[in-house]
């Protein structure tokens, strides 16, 4: 598939059949999330492979929004021990999502279908989180991304506004 047609294919599938996600997906998956940008390459990220049905349905009740039946999630963390010091500390959260949007692409380009949960920065959700996949502290779940072979069908589209595009010359 060609990136344009990537990008406008890529939707948000919350309906998913019971088939697995093969590891060599998987693998292609997290290849593609670490190749996206990190501030000062810090690389701040650690991922979180879950298809383990009990875990599973301890995430789907993390959130009022993320009861989504799927075999794979992936949670998307920020490593305290690899972010930028001090008031650059942040930093964690845009390069995680960037990791996670290389997820996202990644999954439309081999026919799969993902949606992305937030996660970060809801205390509670990131609590029960932690809690349901045994994360050490150092640790913050991001997003839950839950990924499988789709069960619906949505069309592309072409979000592009031109009013809210700003030319300085």
């Amino acid at each position: 598939m060609e990136l344009k047609d990537t990008l406008l294919k890529r939707r948000s599938i919350r309906k998913f059949t019971k088939e697995s996600v093969s590891k060599e997906d998987i693998n292609i998956m997290l290849h593609a999330a670490m190749s996206g940008p990190s501030a000062v390459n810090k690389t701040p990220w650690e991922f979180y492979v879950v298809t383990n049905q009990d875990r599973l349905a301890l995430l789907n009740k993390a959130t009022n929004f993320s009861n989504i039946e799927a075999p794979l999630a992936i949670v998307v963390c920020g490593s305290k021990s690899r972010m930028l010091p001090l008031q650059l500390a942040d930093f964690w959260i845009q390069d995680c999502s960037a990791a996670s949007q290389n997820i996202l692409l990644s999954v439309t380009d081999l026919g799969l279908g993902a949606v992305w949960c937030g996660i970060y920065p809801q205390k509670r959700a990131m609590e029960k989180v932690s809690k349901a996949l045994d994360l050490p502290e150092k640790h913050i779940p991001l997003n839950i991304i839950y990924i499988g072979h789709p069960d619906e069908d949505k069309e592309a589209r072409d979000q592009y506004k031109e009013k809210y595009i700003h030319y300085l010359d």
